[in-house]
């Protein structure tokens, strides 16, 4: 059996929310270090007319896994209508963010499943503005076969996943923001919310006790799972609604998907530490920057703008995400957005809940 919830669109005005602070949404709250550089320059990164002079004929892109199925379908799209190479790396986004504060190595674009990452570690050492594009949410995915498979549902999955000989995978919480969001889903349904919790501590032991970290990134679980090494896997929405295997949709109080201030102040109680830091529970929301040491800054600049655009929000919709329309960037870094991307974007201090 497999139950879908009605996924609840992101909240795109802080308009419409209360704006709340999210205190220690990423343990170090910092840069890794070091100094930015110049970068090259192909004439784009800062201009708001980026053909007016030449542009680079190829770009390199670092991004989160869960962000391949939409990057790899735009990217032919992109190519063509650009007459631009696009090279992309698909890695955890904590890894992808380590290349630039940590590896000296340089990206055109930087994108992330979790946008504090660049808020606290890239800017302001190696980036001066990101902006919020896309939302997830948080699902369990099985197979036919799976043991308890018959039993699954939105209102049990707790009891079928902490029952003995049971196999649940997620990716890598060091590396991978979809690895402590795993974590976080399964202890928040341990946390009250509105007078109520899914289930007792003793579950979460149980939970706890059956899981395993096969994988750094989300991408190799979903053959893990089919080969059988795994029973279950907790990951994003938008894999799980593209795979065609059964999947569960999770409570809005677990799935992190819910951009107010009720249900943030729920997920905050949720923190996860690695060795790569230590992360706080906030609604899910992905985030794309032109880092400092670009070499052809023009190019990342078009590829935001791209997917702030239908062509690029029709794929994200393709693929299970939620676009944020218009894409928001903070209004205290407004004028370090290129003026192309700044056209088609929002500047704003806070996003519903999230504090920008």
């Amino acid at each position: 059996m497999t139950e879908h919830r009605t996924r609840r669109a992101f909240l795109a005005s802080s308009a419409t929310a209360a704006a709340i602070g999210l205190a220690g949404c990423t343990g170090d709250g910092g840069s890794d270090g070091g100094g930015s550089g110049d970068g090259g320059s192909d004439g784009g990164g800062d201009s708001g007319t980026p053909t007016s002079t030449p542009m680079s004929d190829s770009m390199t892109i670092f991004h989160a896994g869960s962000l391949a199925p939409p990057f790899s379908a735009a990217e032919p799209q992109f190519e063509e209508e650009f007459d631009v190479d696009v090279n992309r790396e698909a890695k955890g986004s904590v890894a992808s963010t380590q290349k630039i504060t940590q590896q000296g190595r340089s990206a055109d674009v930087l994108g992330t499943s979790d946008f504090r990452l660049i808020r606290n570690r890239v800017l302001p050492d190696y980036g001066d503005w990101y902006a919020i594009f896309t939302t997830n949410s948080m699902s369990i995915q099985y197979r036919e076969d799976s043991p308890g498979a018959d039993d699954i549902s939105a209102d049990n999955w707790w009891d079928v996943l902490s029952r003995d000989g049971v196999t649940i995978g997620h990716s890598d919480p060091a590396v991978d923001p979809g690895g402590y969001r795993a974590v976080m889903t399964l202890q928040l349904g341990a946390e009250e919310f509105q007078g109520e919790r899914l289930y007792d501590e003793g579950t979460l032991d149980a939970l706890m006790s059956n899981t395993t970290v096969p994988t750094g990134t989300e991408t190799n679980l979903e053959g893990q799972l089919e080969s059988g090494e795994l029973d279950y896997v907790l990951y994003y929405q938008s894999i799980s609604a593209t795979s065609g295997l059964p999947y569960v949709d999770l409570q809005p109080e677990v799935d992190l998907s819910q951009a107010t201030s009720e249900y943030a102040q729920h997920y905050a109680k949720a923190e996860v530490e690695t060795d790569s830091g230590t992360f706080t529970g906030a609604p899910i929301a992905y985030g794309l920057t032109v880092p400092s040491v670009a070499e052809a800054p023009g190019r990342g600049a078009q590829w935001i703008e791209y997917f702030a655009t239908e062509p690029g929000r029709a794929i994200l919709e393709e693929q299970g995400l939620v676009p944020v329309d218009p894409i928001v960037v903070p209004a205290s870094s407004e004028d370090a957005v290129p003026d192309n991307v700044m056209e088609v974007a929002s500047a704003q201090s806070s996003l519903g809940p999230l504090e920008l």
